[in-house]
């Protein structure tokens, strides 16, 4: 049960308005948002930084940016961000054998050497404390902009307010999300865990 109980979605009309976006990227609104509405500036301003965050200015691609907050996601153990990210990552066109794979990016042929770079940067991001080094700094600017890098992070920023969110309130995870995380990252042992 969660901490806080979701509101319904007819709540706050701008919310509403605003939270169209996530038919988009998820096939529905998330309970987080429906959540965080209980005070509407919170939730219209958490969705207008989601949509800054993933809008795409560079070559760090739709498809990617939500690999990288998989990546941030499976860090810090966030199991409703995790299932979230990896159906959106499919729903932006990740490729079939990189969503069967994301476990073994480091290795696996389906990732390139930029792609690498991207979601090692994530994954020392995320922890606490922070492992961005001099060796992740190299590797970053061999493949990407200051720019991307800007982007890069602004995902992996906006994950760890939703981990943090997420895990706390212990929100539901809702079907679909489910259904994405048993397909994609069940054999590795993923479960709903507390957002039941």
């Amino acid at each position: 049960m969660p901490l806080v109980t979701p509101l319904s979605a007819e709540h706050d009309p701008e919310t509403r308005e605003l939270a169209e976006f996530f038919n988009e990227t998820l096939g529905f609104c998330p309970n987080s948002v429906l959540t965080m509405q209980r005070r509407p500036a919170i939730s219209k301003a958490f969705i207008n930084l989601n949509k800054a965050v993933m809008a795409n200015e560079g070559k760090v691609t739709s498809a990617l940016k939500r690999m990288i907050a998989w990546v941030s996601s499976n860090a810090t153990g966030c199991r409703y961000c995790q299932a979230h990210a990896i159906r959106a990552a499919e729903r932006y066109g990740a490729e079939q054998e990189q969503l069967d794979n994301i476990w073994e990016y480091r290795t696996h042929p389906a990732f390139n050497e930029a792609e690498r770079a991207a979601l090692d940067f994530s994954l020392a991001a995320s922890q606490v404390p922070n492992a961005v080094d001099a060796d992740i700094q190299k590797r970053l600017h061999e493949h990407w902009t200051e720019g991307e890098i800007v982007e890069m992070l602004g995902v992996i920023s906006l994950f760890g307010y939703l981990n943090r969110w997420n895990d706390s309130m212990g929100t539901t995870l809702e079907s679909d999300a489910i259904d994405s995380g048993n397909q994609y990252l069940g054999k590795h042992g993923f479960e709903v865990g507390k957002h039941v």
